[in-house]
């Protein structure tokens, strides 16, 4: 018997398309949202921190991705 009401509730849920995403689904989103601002604001603060090296001249001793130092010849 108990078979028998599992398989009814499993049946009339299954031809139901009705799904809704609720309130736990927009609270998720919504601090999804609200995290990426945070996130963003300290990525901005970060890459203003960051000062480009100046370029140097021709002929004058420059360094590549590695750090070393390379001249130009």
């Amino acid at each position: 018997m108990t078979l028998g009401v599992l398989a009814a509730a499993a049946a009339s849920s299954a031809s139901s398309n009705d799904v809704e995403p609720g309130v736990l689904g927009f609270l998720v989103v919504a601090g999804m949202g609200v995290i990426l601002v945070f996130l963003f604001r300290s990525m901005n603060k970060q890459f203003h921190k960051i000062t480009p090296e100046p370029d140097a001249p021709d002929g004058q001793e420059t360094k590549n991705a590695a750090g070393q130092r390379v001249t130009d010849s």
